[in-house]
């Protein structure tokens, strides 16, 4: 069996994989990237947030993303009915970008995955981990190519990048039960032929079919359109006869008296895909040796496109302590890497079960507005979980809570 001797392996070359070896890189490691599948693939998690953009800034990706004129996103509708409350992500609260995009992720990945290549990163699609040994920090890699061939890669460090793979948590027994209600999706694209001109052609819209049920609507740059419906998984299913989610998406098109009439007739581009029960979680971040990240470790909801976010955050701090790791420092893990990522994602969580309980939805559809309380839940929906100058994250489990119960004695008031 032949050998490989690397700094660093990053397992996976999705958006978090690809923001750590081209960190790394930029600084000099010898790292390697393995991929099991091969590029272009179509993967769910096309609307970013605007915190995305300083990672792939920082990496040295920015040019290369920007060159593909993918549509940019300024903010994001989200509608009940008659209500509509449309966040504008440059009138937030702090710092922080004003914009993002929404992607076809196929394209998205691939341009990523390219870049990576181009600034000399040594990476292999159709190349799977199919065992792992660790000797303290120091481990050896099985991975096994597409020809069936097998070889070992010895490195210093592994970053597991690889996603709803969960190459590590499943070999490691890292694998835990998500806090979260299990919900599942339905997904496709459209060619979007009856899209109108200017800004309402191209709003990325959350159309809410019930509390717990709604719709997304991502217009992309190249004239497609992503549709899904999410929803608890027992309401997914029922949409669901005889294994057909092509009739399933249809009927949740319907659902929506807004978009009924652009979605309700055009052709889906694939068979729309079911997501089942899509929220995980892992017993650990991070052991000798390795640090998981992005949906390899935690994946929450798709209704705050938070995913992309956290993966790319993760990525980038993996990296980051790898390096000082590798350079001879001592690292804690737990606090530097651990406690600093979970906690995004409690706030994250917060904001997600509120949402299904029904309280945020009060918050954002309530008249008339606050709009110093829109700024900084905007500055949430932005990404920037992780500045507690901003009450709406420092005190993210009471705070919407408070104020949506404050709000429904009000209407009980005015009754």
């Amino acid at each position: 069996m032949s050998k490989e001797f690397v700094d660093v392996l990053v397992i996976g070359a999705g958006p978090s994989g690809c923001v750590s070896s081209a960190y790394l890189k930029n600084n000099n490691i010898n790292v390697k990237v393995v991929e099991k599948t091969k590029f272009p693939r179509l993967v769910v998690g096309e609307s970013l947030i605007p915190r995305v953009m300083d990672h792939f800034e920082e990496a040295g990706l920015f040019p290369a993303l920007d060159k593909m004129g993918f549509e940019k996103k300024l903010g994001a509708r989200f509608m009940r009915g008659d209500e509509v409350c449309i966040f504008d992500f440059s009138n937030k609260f702090g710092e922080g970008w004003d914009w993002t995009w929404q992607v076809p992720r196929a394209d998205f990945d691939n341009t990523l995955a390219q870049e990576v290549i181009n600034k000399g990163i040594d990476l292999e699609f159709e190349t799977e981990v199919v065992g792992i040994e660790f000797n303290g920090t120091d481990s050896i890699t099985t991975v096994k190519n597409r020809d069936g061939e097998t070889k070992e890669i010895h490195a210093k460090f592994v970053i597991d990048s690889s996603g709803y793979g969960r190459v590590l948590p499943r070999l490691l027994d890292l694998e835990k039960p998500s806090k979260l209600s299990p919900h599942s999706a339905i997904f496709s694209h459209v060619d979007d032929i009856n899209r109108e001109e200017g800004v309402e052609g191209t709003l990325i819209s959350f159309d809410i079919i019930e509390t717990e049920v709604w719709l997304w609507v991502i217009p992309f740059s190249n004239g497609n359109t992503s549709l899904g419906i999410v929803g608890p998984t027992e309401y997914i299913e029922s949409l669901i006869e005889n294994g057909d989610a092509t009739s399933a998406l249809r009927k949740a098109i319907s659902l929506s008296d807004y978009y009924v009439k652009r979605f309700g007739d055009v052709k889906f581009l694939f068979e729309p895909k079911h997501l089942k029960d899509y929220s995980c979680s892992v017993k650990s971040l991070f052991g000798d040796g390795f640090a998981l990240t992005g949906n390899a470790s935690e994946f929450l909801d798709p209704v705050f496109s938070s995913g992309m976010a956290f993966a790319t955050e993760s990525g980038m701090l993996a990296a980051k302590l790898a390096l000082r790791q590798l350079n001879g420092e001592t690292i804690d893990w737990q606090k530097e890497y651990s406690d600093y990522i979970l906690y995004g994602v409690n706030v994250f969580t917060t904001y997600v079960k509120e949402w299904y309980t029904g309280n945020l939805q009060e918050l954002f559809f309530h008249q008339p507005e606050n709009p110093d309380v829109k700024r900084k839940i905007c500055a949430v929906l932005a990404g920037y979980v992780w500045n507690k100058k901003n009450p709406f994250v420092r005190l993210h489990d009471s705070a919407v809570i408070n104020l949506a119960n404050y709000i429904k004695i009000e209407k009980l008031e005015q009754q």
